[in-house]
């Protein structure tokens, strides 16, 4: 069978000490690219400059057009049989390409397939290692059955890439494109797995205001719409029908937490919301316990819970307000 080739394409925009690292991962791999493509995406930080360092073939814009787009223009540089996506803030492992050609050489019906982060995020301060993990966590009990692509570390066939249009270029920001490219995937009748041992480790650095930012704005709201749009929902990466009941019981025990101030009685209703939210999330809190030990456990329960509670409120404005835009249109 013949040997597939591999285009390996990043997109960056002041990628710093973490995209040299990047790079730095992919010349140590077992089976090098037979294309490396790096899309400069308006940077100040002469990232392209780094980019040549590593022998990359650099498409360069002076200005930022979106993730989409450069990921787009990568792909047309490309040459190869297969585009594999990584972000610029990942490290590969010394097999992970080898490990890309691999499924695509056993299975000739695969698509496209999606891998996962590691357990050792390459940050130390507690929100990435918690961000990180869970969605390692994620990435390791979702079906094999994937409906989402992830450009973080996702490889796709060329031929589908172009068949299906490539990224949709409006979602200038992450964490949206690759999911509608997944949902066109999933459409056209491709298929696409989720190989759970092809891992990349995690750099960045998250903190509160910018997790919570880019959570909300760059995830939950776009996603809400894509969604709602769609008419479907995604379960890939998600704890599927328990995050549901999770941010109701979020809300319950908040309510009756500021209630238990008039009414006492709605503290011993709180205590026992929080205990459910406890049975309920044992299964990735224990995960944590196991990872990291009890303290930070304990610490990731608390966060989780405050997640809860903004990602359900900023679910539920997502979904008013697509609501509310489709019933003025139809009005007009």
């Amino acid at each position: 069978m013949k040997r597939p080739t591999i285009s390996v394409i990043i997109p960056v925009q002041n990628g710093g000490e973490n995209f040299r690292r990047c790079l730095d991962s992919l010349r140590q791999s077992s089976r090098q690219p037979d294309d490396l493509i790096v899309v400069v995406d308006g940077d100040i930080d002469g990232s392209w400059e780094v980019a040549k360092e590593f022998k990359a073939k650099v498409v360069r814009y002076d200005s930022a057009a979106g993730i989409a787009h450069a990921r787009n223009r990568g792909a047309q540089s490309a040459q190869a049989d297969l585009l594999f996506f990584i972000s610029a803030d990942v490290t590969v492992g010394c097999h992970t390409i080898l490990d890309i050609e691999k499924a695509f050489q056993q299975d000739i019906n695969l698509a496209a397939l999606v891998g996962s982060y590691d357990d050792q995020p390459g940050a130390d301060n507690f929100l990435s290692q918690y961000k990180t993990l869970f969605l390692h966590y994620l990435h390791q009990i979702s079906s094999e059955k994937a409906s989402a692509f992830w450009g973080t570390c996702g490889a796709i066939r060329s031929e589908v890439f172009k068949a299906v249009g490539g990224f949709d270029e409006r979602y200038r920001q992450p964490y949206v494109e690759d999911f509608e490219l997944g949902y066109r995937l999933k459409r056209g009748g491709y298929t696409m797995r989720l190989a759970r041992h092809i891992q990349v480790k995690h750099l960045k650095c998250w903190r509160p205001d910018s997790l919570i930012q880019a959570e909300i704005f760059h995830q939950i709201l776009p996603r809400t719409k894509l969604i709602l749009s769609q008419g479907q929902s995604m379960n890939d990466f998600s704890l599927e029908g328990t995050s549901r009941l999770s941010v109701l019981l979020s809300f319950v025990a908040l309510l009756c937490l500021l209630g238990g101030f008039a009414n006492a009685l709605l503290w011993i209703i709180a205590i026992a919301t929080m205990l459910g939210l406890l049975v309920i999330n044992q299964r990735v809190y224990r995960f944590f316990w196991h990872k990291r030990g009890a303290l930070f456990a304990f610490r990731a329960v608390l966060w989780h819970w405050f997640y809860l509670l903004y990602g359900g409120a900023a679910f539920a404005y997502g979904t008013a307000t697509y609501r509310w835009r489709q019933l003025s249109t139809s009005v007009d």
